[in-house]
């Protein structure tokens, strides 16, 4: 058979266990060489496959591919960067051909969420309307969990795991302080429009009166009155309230209340300061002395406390998105199915780009409670299995050892191109 070279690349914001998706591909694909020649990443997502910036990963040691799988962030470089449609920039796409024909390119390996889906399907689609033959394979990946068909994104679990633990140990701390000093503390966690990394907090509170004891979503509008009243309600039970909040809850007009008027480069708007947003709601209508924080980058790099299951299936997605390309296959994401909840059962299925890019997954209504603060029974269940196990790091001198590719560039072949 002939053998063709790959092309892998990471896309959107990086997570704690996306390098594991990146060492899945590369050594499942160096099983191959009889299939596979050489893996190039790209270097800064989409943007090395259009600048001709190809990393050649077989320059690197087995032994510093495999020490991805503990590494936190995109060892490759990311980007947030959509392929227009092909009537609006063809160049882009006939430049695509170009470094792909020039480097023998004939698999291409998209590691990334929603947008990323989008352009991978793009990609797919350049055998029949440009006439070269690729295998585009989506890998999932996105702390926000919203993507369909599949049970849980890579990335997830972990930032998961992390927001559930954060929130905890600053409820502990908030309790000891209450009596005299700090009555309110509210942790921001990421999450657009879907609320999973905050309904994740929810999984700190096990019992009457733990923390935290509000949380707001993306999917319930938020109520100023009432989220005011049920405050004022827990510092008078409790002594004092612990809150989760996503960055992207709206108000009654259908506004972010943490909207900062720009956008980023997929065209959403940019969020960011919900969290001292609400303390001073808090602050002004109820006088409560208050703390808050933003979790911001380090919940989605926090591998040092990764989820074990969190790893082992962004593993075995870039495993599998290699092994479908193998099969001749075109056009889809490996993507996870829940065999049953508890002991946790998993395995990968096919998930048709078609029926993944541009399509957004939303808590359902029924794993937030009726009040709409908290999350029930039912999103336990389903989010409990997600953060379980352990997987440290290395440690070295007392830090994470975290490796550090040398990431070489292969020689350009054709014409600058800008983007």
């Amino acid at each position: 058979m002939t053998v063709k070279n790959a092309f892998y690349a990471q896309s959107g914001g990086v997570t704690a266990v996306i390098n594991a998706s990146a060492a899945g591909v590369i050594e499942t694909a160096r099983q191959h060489p009889d299939r596979i020649g050489k893996v190039f990443a790209g270097r800064n997502g989409i943007i090395g496959a259009l600048t001709e910036d190809l990393i050649d990963t077989s320059l690197e040691s087995a032994e510093n591919i495999a020490a991805l799988r503990h590494t936190p962030s995109g060892a490759f470089g990311s980007c947030r960067y959509k392929l227009k449609s092909l009537e609006a920039n063809r160049a882009e796409y006939e430049r695509l051909i170009e470094v792909f024909k020039a480097h023998n390119i004939g698999y291409f390996f998209y590691n990334g969420g929603g947008d990323s889906a989008d352009t991978c399907l793009k990609v797919s689609q350049l055998a029949e309307t440009m006439g070269y033959p690729i295998q585009a394979i989506h890998v999932p990946k996105t702390v926000d969990n919203d993507l369909p068909i599949t049970d849980c994104c890579p990335g997830f679990g972990s930032v998961a795991k992390y927001v559930a633990t954060s929130i905890r140990e600053a409820g502990f701390d908030v309790a000891s302080m209450g009596a005299t000093s700090t009555k309110v503390f509210i942790l921001e966690v990421m999450g657009r429009h879907a609320g999973w990394i905050t309904a994740a907090c929810g999984l700190a509170s096990e019992g009457e009166g733990q923390p935290p004891h509000i949380l707001l979503f993306p999917e319930v509008q938020f109520d100023q009155a009432k989220f005011l009243a049920r405050v004022d309600e827990c510092v008078k039970t409790y002594g004092y309230c612990v809150i989760g909040v996503s960055e992207g809850i709206k108000n009654s007009d259908g506004k972010f209340l943490s909207e900062t008027g720009l956008t980023d480069a997929f065209g959403h708007a940019q969020l960011g300061g919900v969290a001292p947003t609400v303390a001073k709601l808090v602050k002004d209508a109820l006088g409560y002395k208050y703390h808050w924080a933003v979790a911001d980058y380090l919940q989605r790099a926090a591998r040092h406390i990764a989820s074990k299951v969190d790893v082992e299936q962004a593993y075995a997605l870039g495993q599998a998105a290699v092994n479908i390309a193998l099969q001749g296959k075109n056009s889809v994401m490996p993507a996870i199915r829940r065999l049953q909840d508890a002991p946790y059962q998993w395995d990968i299925i096919e998930a048709p780009l078609k029926d993944v890019a541009n399509v957004e997954k939303f808590m359902p209504r029924d794993f937030i409670t009726e009040d709409g603060f908290h999350i029930t029974d039912a999103c336990r269940t389903y989010l409990s299995p997600l953060i379980q196990g352990e997987d440290y790091p290395p440690f070295k001198n007392g830090l994470p050892d975290y490796v550090r590719l040398g990431n070489h560039s292969i020689e350009r072949k054709l014409p600058p191109f800008s983007v």
